[in-house]
């Protein structure tokens, strides 16, 4: 069975326990055991988007980082580009993508949830990139380093505590607008929240979503953080 057909019985069930259950508490342990296997199914949706979205904008966003970092002219045109791209509303965005991609498509999701984490992570790299010792880049010119051999060895190393903050916030902001994406079926956990706004405002359901969209979002920042210090152990004190 499809997500989507999941979906559907979410709201079946939830028009369910709403009529039958005493009141509408805003928590229901009866909801979660009923209908675990549909609340999973949303958590690995969400986190799967979450994954897919971070990944390729940073595939996306370190070359560009580079590019504003070596051709300083075009540093602003790069950030500007990307914080047009993260003001733009998200429905207005989705509503954009979504006829060229296909409604029933989840990549109409992850392009827009790609758009909106470019910003953070290049201004983050760049931040990076330009905090740099001079010394480092100076030691660097006189072991005879080209600027390709300097990136790699010195600059994109020295860096990582800037990369990491901008993956990190990425993430946390991704995790949050994945739950637009509900809108066209494919939202993850924030289909659980609207469909307890359609299940005369369900609140079993719509307080599920929204703890596990938060718990995910707290562990994968945890998770990245624990990352970034092994990764630079000369710099624990400044990734936060």
């Amino acid at each position: 069975m499809s997500f989507r057909g999941l979906s559907s019985l979410t709201v079946l069930a939830g028009e369910r326990f709403a009529y039958e259950g005493p009141g509408n508490p805003w928590f229901s342990w009866r909801y979660v055991r009923d209908n675990s296997e549909t609340i999973l199914a949303a958590l690995r949706e969400h986190a799967t988007l979450t994954a897919q979205a971070v990944v390729i904008a940073a595939v996306v966003a370190l070359p560009l980082a580079v590019v504003a970092y070596w051709f300083r002219p075009l540093t602003g045109p790069i950030l500007a580009l990307s914080g047009v791209l993260y003001t733009i509303p998200s429905l207005a965005l989705l509503a954009f993508v979504a006829p060229y991609v296909g409604t029933t498509n989840p990549a109409s999701v992850l392009i827009a949830l790609v758009l909106y984490a470019l910003l953070l992570m290049v201004r983050n790299t760049l931040a990076g990139l330009n905090q740099v010792p001079e010394e480092a880049r100076d030691a660097a010119l006189g072991m005879g380093y080209g600027r390709l051999g300097r990136l790699l060895r010195i600059d994109l190393p020295l860096a990582l505590p800037g990369i990491i903050t901008g993956v990190r916030l990425a993430t946390v902001s991704t995790v949050a607008l994945v739950t637009v994406g509900s809108l066209i079926g494919f939202g993850g956990l924030g289909d659980l929240i609207l469909g307890g706004f359609r299940n005369n405002f369900y609140k079993a359901e719509i307080l599920t979503g929204t703890i596990l969209c938060v718990g995910l979002a707290l562990v994968l920042d945890l998770l990245l953080a624990g990352i970034g210090r092994l990764l630079t152990p000369w710099a624990r004190g400044s990734v936060r």
